[in-house]
């Protein structure tokens, strides 16, 4: 037996705060960072929205605006637009109101407004840039369980390729993230369900990744478990009972991407990056596609690694004799996001046959940069994978 070895990061978020009507803690935090000129960052259907009106009056007159324009897959135009728009207004800081789409706006708006320069087709995992200092404020509220709250990375698509790529800076982690679930309620029923599994999907690859830590498991485990049991019957719960349900799928975002800066993710993702502004798939919609597949092929590859994950589905799991439960957490997997309205295959979102070589190799390099598998994977791999995707 060996000693384990390792280390772990933290990122410069400093609070979490979470319950039904939390939202009015907004106006404290931001004066604890001493923002007086906030941007409410968020997307065009909540900017006409009255919960909209319930984070401003939180905000208690801290405000220099609100940018409504955010977009799905962050194209680059809505960050410029935003870069603009604070300077304009000689804005201090963000608060993001929304999914993982306004957040990962502001997150990169804040990038460029610390002199940043977020390179066209850049790598989701770029090292930090030198030369820019300081730091920009955010405070977000989601509204998805998409998770891109808690991590100080930023994906945006690049127009002309309609690739995605991103820059990944510790200046970019939100401060404090608010999840308050009576702001949820307008958020329509498969865009909560798909990101419950983009959350899923977080959880299983960051245990699976070579880079995994003790701690991220034991959060990854706990965030199964707590989709398993919070997420369906957040769609059906009525009252105080929705909002119970609601803010246990909330914590097991969180809990299902702790550490993410440590363990990074697999083939799933990379896949959904690429697919997802290709034929504008919500990444909630890829992972449900893609990632059976994929444990399928970890379970061949670090079948060892599945104990949290069988943990979290209540399968047993035998460290002797792994590759079983693993397949098991494959096939569980697969039974759970069936039972939601939500897409299981590549056709089914509009993605042509004739494009599954040019995804993989598009995605090969993400892979290939981030570490995150045992062995080499190759194109044929990834073929593989889509094929049976499809």
């Amino acid at each position: 037996m060996k000693a384990p070895v390792g280390e772990y990061r933290f990122t410069r978020m400093e609070a979490v705060i979470w319950g039904p009507g939390k939202v009015d803690a907004l106006a404290e935090e931001l004066r604890r960072r001493g923002a007086k000129r906030a941007i409410i960052v968020t997307g065009k259907t909540l900017g006409r929205s009255r919960l909209l009106e319930r984070v401003k009056k939180a905000a208690n007159g801290l405000l220099a605006g609100v940018f409504a324009e955010s977009a799905q897959h962050v194209p680059s135009k809505t960050v410029d637009a935003l870069v603009s728009q604070a300077r304009g207004a000689k804005a201090d800081s963000f608060i993001s109101f929304g999914g993982g789409s306004p957040i990962d706006t502001a997150k990169a708006a804040a990038f460029e407004l610390l002199g940043g320069k977020i390179p066209k087709s850049a790598d989701l995992y770029a090292a930090p840039q030198a030369g820019i200092a300081g730091e920009f404020p955010h405070i977000a509220i989601p509204t998805t369980l998409s998770a891109g709250e808690f991590t100080p990375f930023a994906g945006m698509t690049d127009e002309t390729s309609r690739v995605k790529g991103g820059v990944g800076d510790p200046r970019l982690q939100p401060k404090a993230v608010i999840l308050d679930p009576t702001l949820t309620v307008e958020t329509p029923a498969w865009l909560w369900a798909g990101t419950g599994m983009r959350s899923l999907d977080h959880a299983i690859e960051g245990t699976y990744s070579s880079r995994h830590t003790p701690v991220s498991d034991a959060l990854a485990s706990r965030a199964i478990a707590y989709l398993n049991t919070h997420l369906k019957p957040s769609l059906q719960a009525h009252g105080e009972e929705e909002m119970a349900h609601r803010v246990n799928c909330q914590l097991a975002a969180w809990f299902s991407i702790f550490g993410a800066i440590n363990t990074r993710f697999g083939i799933s993702h990379a896949l959904g990056h690429q697919i997802g502004p290709s034929w504008d798939v919500p990444h909630g919609f890829t992972s449900c596609i893609t990632l059976p597949h994929v444990m399928r092929f970890m379970a061949e590859i670090s079948p060892e690694r599945f104990g949290p994950i069988a943990d979290g589905f209540g399968i047993r799991f035998d460290a002797s004799s792994p590759r079983l439960a693993a397949l098991e957490c494959a096939d569980r997997t697969a039974k759970f996001i069936a039972q939601f309205e939500v897409p299981s295959r590549l056709r089914d979102v509009g993605v042509p046959k004739g494009e599954l070589g040019r995804i993989a190799d598009t995605v090969l390099h993400e892979i290939q940069h981030a570490h995150t598998v045992e062995r080499p994977v190759n194109r044929e791999d990834l073929l593989g994978l889509l094929e049976a995707a499809y």
